[in-house]
């Protein structure tokens, strides 16, 4: 029978990573000459504000057409970008704003946060500080909370959340505590106990303002409202998923070295505006406070130190879905990254 490791943060696995050093632990970084990484560091208000509002347009231009040709078949395509830019634009703006590296000026960072976790249905203190330790102890087994999926992996959750479902209901699950002033033993780990009344407080305002949706939803007895705020979050997910999976999925976990257990992949402009550039994942990693449009530039700072990129999302994938099968019958499989000589 095959035997499940503990995820945990409660558990054995997070403790004897504990006891091995891992947590915390002394991350490989490919040396950047400091000049030229102060460089790379410059936070730039006036590109996230042009990226930040041609996606903001497009959500509002796609919502508008939705609108206005509701009823016909016309809605469909309308509405299929909507929820791509909601429900997958939304999560790599509330990454990348959550870091404070998306704009130079704070207030902006927050406003982007705020609006971004929103729309994907979190909390924003949550996020934050469970993507701070996924910074921390990377695929760490018992000390990141961000691992998508298990080794083995659950094929059915996989499938689920090309749709949304499992991210959606678990971060429902997640909050419904919170409204009533319960925080989770696992979240007293990660989450300053001066942080939780304002995570209460957002908790109750999300789930309210998610009801008020609804409400409007049956009062009108149409799914128009929901097909603005709330379904986009679960339709709109399967980009997300697609290339969030190619990020660390199948690869090593447990070692302190971001070239074993991330991937760089390349993308076309269109998957990068919507991913803001989170395909270079080794680079984000290595160096997280370096903005979304410096990434490229990075790359060709460190990539003679790493294994091969990936030429795409599909040559990813044909990495990816062999080793989640071989993982189904042998939990010790993952796939190797091959580090150059010397290194």
């Amino acid at each position: 029978m095959i035997q499940r490791r503990d995820y945990g943060l409660l558990g054995e696995d997070g403790n004897r990573a504990l006891q091995n050093g891992l947590a915390n632990g002394q991350w490989y970084r490919t040396p950047v000459e400091r000049k030229r990484m102060k460089q790379l560091m410059q936070r730039n208000d006036r590109a996230a504000i042009m990226n930040t509002s041609l996606w903001l347009g497009l959500i509002i231009a796609s919502g508008i057409a939705g609108a206005l040709t509701w009823g016909t078949w016309w809605t469909l395509p309308c509405f299929f970008v909507y929820g791509v830019l909601w429900g997958s634009g939304g999560d790599s703006r509330c990454h990348e704003s959550g870091h404070g590296t998306a704009f130079k000026t704070r207030w902006m960072n927050d406003t982007v946060h705020q609006m971004a976790c929103y729309m994907m249905m979190r909390e924003p203190i949550v996020r934050r500080w469970d993507h701070t330790r996924h910074h921390t102890d990377t695929i760490i087994v018992g000390r990141d909370r961000e691992i998508i999926e298990q080794n083995p992996p659950r094929m059915a959750l996989l499938v689920l959340g090309f749709f949304g479902i499992p991210q959606v209901f678990g971060q429902v699950k997640a909050m419904l505590p919170h409204v009533i002033g319960r925080v989770a033993e696992d979240e007293k780990l990660i989450i300053p106990e001066s942080e939780w009344p304002k995570m209460i407080r957002q908790a109750r305002l999300i789930l309210f303002s998610y009801c008020i949706v609804i409400g409007l939803a049956i009062g009108l007895q149409s799914l128009l409202p929901l097909m603005f705020v709330g379904l986009p979050t679960l339709y709109g997910a399967w980009f997300m998923m697609y290339v969030g999976l190619t990020q660390h999925i199948g690869l090593a976990e447990d070692v302190l070295d971001f070239r074993l257990n991330t991937r760089t992949v390349y993308m076309n402009p269109v998957f990068r505006f919507l991913y803001w550039n989170m395909n270079y994942h080794v680079e984000h990693h290595m160096y997280p406070m370096v903005p979304f449009h410096a990434l490229k530039d990075l790359h060709e700072e460190i990539r003679d130190d790493c294994p091969p990129v990936y030429r795409s999302s599909i040559q990813a994938y044909r990495e990816i879905i062999p080793t989640l099968r071989k993982q189904l019958q042998d939990p010790t499989v993952f796939a190797h990254r091959e580090l150059p000589i010397g290194t």
